[in-house]
């Protein structure tokens, strides 16, 4: 949104409260907050979220975790364990119309602040819990993280080379599709209170999230075909399909998968020769045969430089790129086109670098507006905009109940 530029954003008006904290609750959240809801992060009066202690760190003691997470929220100090507490969220959850939460089943009904309390309160209130497993079945009470759900949905088992044990993918995957799916979750409940006034419970789960993602992997387990690592067309059997290694160390992603970006790479590697088995490795290719043609593309690639083959295939339509690293990415020509990163003024960093919001609307496009907010921030705005009166507000930091 350029300088004096103004427009509905297509959240406003649309009070989150956010008890989560680490990664997947906080970026459901901030993808909420980028397009307009008002986000209230909740946090203890303690440390408050454990990413604000995550390095590195940006000016001496800004988590660059922490501040990647929370832009476009507020925060609010607040000790649930206290009475005076509770009391608060409560009158807070009168006036929300979302509340994310991300403890296991139980937490918020030991603390007299369960989703029926809420509902009583709030008949309008949309509750979303994201777990690692949900609210239903026998694993709701166990522990886990992003490795135990991968692990658990099916899709550790599948990553990697065939002679090798599962890999694990350098992105938090199930974290970050439980993310998604919750924000697509209250988006859904939140249309269809507009049809029935009621809000409703999101069960959110990141179990379910990680085998969701496996539709064509379930189908074929499903069929009597299930897939095992390192085989099928895109899980690395075909060598039309997969990573090679250059020169000077680097590595090249070949995705030809149709004939035509098969046979220009097959030109372009002064190899036509090959171009003859495209059709056979779209109906799956025997063993002996694709390893033969996987080592001689290895045997060429590594013979030049990544630099040389990008100026190869610059112009050349095979599906052939470079793996960049991050820092490459977020500076890449299409980074720079798209404005994928934006500065965002901080009150102590001054220009602080954020990814941009996504996804992009033409009309109502996401907006960095509030920085990422220091602990505890804006309680006494919050408390005041919930009717409490001056000396109420130092009743309840005195007693410790807020921060």
């Amino acid at each position: 949104m350029t300088a004096g530029e103004q427009h509905q954003l297509p959240l406003e008006g649309v009070r989150v409260i956010d008890l989560t904290r680490l990664l997947p609750g906080p970026f459901c959240t901030q993808l909420l907050g980028d397009f307009g809801a008002d986000v209230i992060k909740v946090e203890d009066t303690a440390v408050g979220d454990l990413t604000r202690l995550v390095p590195p760190y940006l000016g001496g003691s800004h988590s660059a975790a922490f501040l990647a997470l929370n832009r476009n929220k507020r925060s609010l100090a607040l000790d649930l364990k206290q009475e005076r507490g509770r009391e608060v969220l409560l009158r807070l959850v009168r006036q929300a119309d979302v509340l994310v939460e991300g403890f296991r089943p139980g937490v918020m009904e030991r603390l007299g602040l369960g989703w029926e309390r809420l509902r009583a309160h709030n008949p309008r209130l949309v509750y979303c819990a994201l777990t690692g497993f949900g609210h239903q079945g026998p694993w709701q009470q166990r522990p886990g993280h992003d490795i135990n759900y991968l692990a658990l949905g099916g899709a550790l088992a599948i990553s990697g080379a065939a002679d090798g044990p599962p890999q694990l993918p350098g992105v938090q995957v199930a974290d970050l599709t439980g993310a998604l799916y919750a924000a697509v979750g209250i988006l859904l409940a939140l249309r269809a209170r507009e049809r029935t006034g009621q809000g409703q419970f999101v069960d959110v789960a990141m179990t379910d999230g990680v085998l969701a993602l496996l539709s064509i992997h379930a189908a074929a387990a499903l069929a009597g075909a299930p897939p095992r690592r390192g085989r099928g067309p895109l899980g690395g059997s075909m060598p039309n399909y997969g990573v090679y290694a250059t020169r000077d160390g680097r590595y090249l992603a070949v995705g030809a998968l149709e004939p035509k970006f098969w046979q220009a790479l097959c030109s372009a590697i002064g190899r036509p020769d090959l171009q003859a088995a495209a059709p056979v490795m779209l109906a799956g290719m025997d063993e002996q045969a694709a390893a033969a043609i996987r080592a001689e593309l290895a045997r060429l690639f590594a013979s030049r430089t990544l630099a040389q083959w990008q100026q190869l295939f610059a112009e050349i339509e095979a599906c052939v790129t470079p793996v960049l690293e991050v820092e490459e990415a977020l500076a890449s020509e299409h980074a720079r086109a798209r404005v994928l990163v934006r500065e965002q003024q901080h009150p102590e960093l001054g220009a602080l670098p954020q990814l941009a919001p996504v996804p992009r609307l033409d009309a109502t496009p996401g907006t960095l507006r509030r920085h990422p907010p220091a602990h505890g921030e804006h309680t006494a705005a919050i408390l005041e905009e919930l009717g409490y009166r001056p000396e109420e507000i130092a009743a309840l930091r005195a007693a410790g109940a807020v921060r």
